[in-house]
């Protein structure tokens, strides 16, 4: 332990925030670098880190533990005598750093010196059901997967671009729900069920693809959690005009940046890979103290990418090999190719529906939402005018001369003469209904509802739909309410009414039902910075260190009743040995029971050379 304090003592600030960082040591109970020696030499610390570290770099750990501080060709012919493949000079030189930066051994030149900790936990773990160093080095990896048949793969591909559109598809329709109505986080984490719900029917997916789906777009930034409540980011509106091909490239590029480096180094080295059983059994293999962390996070990314077309029945899609190499823009041509081609043009009918004969173009389709309701979302897509859909145009500052420019452009019909006069009629009623605030200088106030159309204002006042707006008649044309006047406008437009939002001075705003909320990753101060400060500030420079660790062997030797042999400096300059049995340390002196002489003696720590166990 004071090898490892006195290494930890003199690693600059960054270097041993990396180090605790790398270890996830906590900052509880550590005070100086003895506390954090003894926690990175703690059983249960060495056996979490042990559990990431994969088998060739077990290997070289456990077999130099066993050869006791080997110069490295030693270790290196030592493994290669067990059957291990130690790879090139340089493949062995990054595994023996990485083990120093996790502070499981000292390289100290070309020798190779395991803690003595670390190399008992090893020892031990035969009897666990765990390999030995042996095995670890010995035991060859299980038979690679056989690669797909010809008709497997046209059928693997065929099945990834068909999952791969659904997703874009049903991520698409959650933003547009999203951007309708937030889904509530529940405290405990997930959605609540209603929500689930709605998401489901509106996405056109089961209900249990919802909660995989959202994930999947909150990894790609396109929603955003704020305030408990899950809505559309300010990307995920900009996502939803994008090809269909530059859509899944966004999220099959968040995916790999989330990939784990270990799964990522696991499956881009074997393309033919499947996402199952035999994969499961190559990481048991890869990774023997693992355990089921592994597989969790493996069975969690597979899911996903099964989800979006990087794997299709656990094997990897062509396009889903070239995410894996890494080259995105590969992929997303190769998976371009592979959906279905989108159409410009629609038809609109006398019954005021519009057909797309094809998957409409993105921007077309958020164009047409704005003021259409969707139908259905299958390849060819439906939609319907009315008048309410108009009104949702209109108050967000579209006219009806933009509409129909608009449908006009796309359609392959013309523009039947019902949906000219819907929408001019809708046009000219918009805003026989305006609310506004009662006092300007109070948003959040009381608001009024006003119309000269006497027979609606009183339709509105008896209409049960908006009873808890509390509304109060002050005149034909006027009704007041307590409530906000952005929460009136939007109670008033889901009943259906022309409403309009007007400014003190009657000029018409256009409002936003949920405004857009920037993306932000959450930041939080870092641990390691105070426990290092901390540190530092406690730290007296090497006589204090050595005193601090006289102290704690003496208080060790206290706590479990052990004798041990203490080396002393007489003031004439002779080293004498005593046996002793310690009873108390404090104020610089330690008190103890001579074993020999039988009687108690009073020492100073200054004097004192060396402890060691009793013989």
């Amino acid at each position: 332990m004071l090898t490892l304090a006195s290494r930890l003592r003199a690693l600059d600030d960054a270097a041993l925030r990396r180090t605790i960082a790398l270890r996830s040591i906590p900052a509880h109970g550590i005070h100086d670098f003895f506390d954090l020696a003894e926690a990175l030499l703690d059983p249960d610390a060495i056996q979490a880190t042990l559990s990431h570290l994969d088998r060739g770099t077990l290997a070289v750990l456990a077999v130099a533990g066993e050869l006791g501080a080997p110069p490295l060709d030693e270790l290196t012919e030592g493994l290669a005598d067990l059957g291990h493949d130690t790879g090139s000079a340089e493949e062995m030189n990054a595994r023996i750093d990485r083990l120093a930066d996790l502070m499981l051994l000292a390289r100290i030149d070309d020798t190779v010196r395991p803690y003595p900790a670390v190399t008992a936990r090893l020892r031990d773990w035969p009897a666990q059901g765990l390999p030995s160093a042996a095995d670890l080095a010995g035991i060859p990896a299980p038979t690679p997967l056989a690669p797909l048949s010809a008709t497997e793969g046209r059928f693997t591909e065929r099945l990834a671009a068909e999952r791969a559109f659904a997703s874009v598809s049903a991520i698409a329709e959650l933003l547009t729900e999203l951007d309708r109505e937030p889904a509530r986080e529940l405290s405990r984490g997930g959605l609540g069920l209603p929500d689930s719900k709605r998401l489901s029917a509106a996405m056109g997916v089961d209900l249990d693809d919802v909660t995989a789906l959202v994930t999947i777009a909150a990894r790609a930034e396109l929603v955003v959690l704020d305030a408990g409540y899950w809505s559309e980011s300010a990307a995920g509106e900009a996502w939803l005009v994008d090809g269909a091909g530059a859509r899944w490239g966004v999220l099959a590029r968040s995916w790999l940046a989330a990939l784990p480096a270990d799964i990522r180094q696991i499956v881009a080295g074997r393309p033919e890979v499947a996402w199952g059983d035999a994969l499961h059994r190559f990481v048991a293999w890869l990774y023997p103290a693992g355990g089921t962390w592994m597989d969790a996070r493996i069975a969690d990314f597979a899911r996903d990418g099964e989800l979006i077309g990087i794997t299709a029945r656990q094997a990897t899609s062509a396009a889903g090999a070239s995410v894996l190499a890494g080259d995105i823009d590969g992929a997303i041509r190769l998976i371009t190719a592979s959906l279905p081609a989108e159409v410009g043009t629609v038809y609109l009918q006398h019954d005021l529906s519009i057909v797309a004969p094809g998957p409409l173009s993105p921007a077309i389709d958020a164009r047409l939402r704005t003021f259409a309701d969707v139908e259905s979302r299958e390849l060819a897509s439906s939609y319907r005018l009315s008048g309410p859909s108009v009104n949702r145009a209109l108050a967000t500052g579209d006219d009806a001369e933009s509409l129909l420019a608009f449908l006009g452009s796309i359609s392959l019909t013309g523009i039947p003469q019902p949906v000219d006069y819907l929408i001019r009629d809708a046009a000219d009623r918009y805003g026989r209904v305006r609310v506004g605030s009662v006092d300007a200088t109070q948003p959040g106030g009381p608001s009024y509802i006003r119309s000269d159309d006497t027979a609606m204002l009183g339709a509105i006042a008896v209409d049960q739909t908006l009873a808890a707006l509390a509304l109060t008649t002050h005149s034909p044309t006027r009704l007041s309410s307590s409530h906000p006047a952005e929460a009136v406008f939007w109670a008033l437009t889901d009943a259906r009414y022309p409403v309009a939002a007007e400014t003190p001075t009657g000029e018409i705003v256009h409002l936003r039902r949920h405004p857009r909320v920037p993306t932000q990753r959450p930041t939080s101060p870092d641990p390691t910075v105070a426990l290092v400060a901390e540190l530092r500030a406690t730290d007296g420079g090497e006589a204090k260190a050595a005193h601090a660790w006289l102290a704690r062997q003496l208080d060790s030797a206290i706590k479990h009743r052990q004798t041990v042999q203490v080396s002393v400096q007489m003031p004439d300059g002779e080293v004498v040995d005593y046996l002793l049995e310690p009873a108390s340390v404090g104020g610089g002196r330690f008190r103890a029971r001579d074993r020999r002489a039988d009687i108690e003696r009073t020492l100073p720590l200054s004097s004192i050379v060396s402890i060691l166990p009793a013989p």
